[in-house]
């Protein structure tokens, strides 16, 4: 008896312990965790993410994703989001799919052989979903950089556009 209290007792106090520093956050909590209220005072990056290019080749799209293409190829119109000390093009777009809830998959910069996160899928669109040279890449106030994702440390005012390109010759 005196052993079976011991372990209920240890049980409770582990619980306790457990319980106590757990924060246990609600669905929409837990999408909202990383956004902040946009002040008059907040350095922002405006952030979209673009697969219209997937418009004009839907014969190559594989079919089991037709479904998953909004109808004016927008996964995210064009949206403003707080700029932190140090955000990169990667850290916006993490903070920008959690928000919306829209699925991201990537490699990190450790499987990559430039050391720079690499974006394989945004939306359920991959690379090669829509052709041999189908991708996601991304472009900072219109121009293509030249570095990773994870590599390019954005600035106050920058427009962030996560692009699909499905021929090599979208990407100017």
């Amino acid at each position: 008896m005196k052993k079976d209290l011991l372990i209920a007792l240890a049980v409770i106090l582990a619980l306790a312990v457990f319980l106590g520093g757990s924060e246990i956050l609600s669905v929409d909590e837990y999408y909202l965790i990383h956004i902040d209220d946009v002040r008059a005072d907040s350095e922002t990056v405006t952030v979209s993410i673009d697969c219209t290019s997937i418009l004009s080749h839907l014969d190559d799209l594989d079919p089991a994703l037709r479904d998953y293409l909004p109808e004016n190829g927008m996964l995210l119109s064009p949206a403003v989001y707080v700029l932190r000390e140090g955000d990169t093009a990667f850290d916006m777009l993490s903070r920008a799919v959690r928000h919306n809830r829209i699925q991201m998959d990537y490699q990190g910069a450790d499987k990559t052989g430039f050391g720079a996160v690499y974006v394989v899928g945004v939306g359920y669109f991959y690379e090669f979903s829509c052709g041999p040279h189908s991708g996601w890449t991304y472009r900072v106030n219109g121009v293509y950089p030249t570095v990773g994702s994870s590599k390019y440390v954005l600035q106050n005012g920058d427009t962030l556009e996560w692009v699909y390109s499905c021929t090599l010759d979208e990407i100017g």
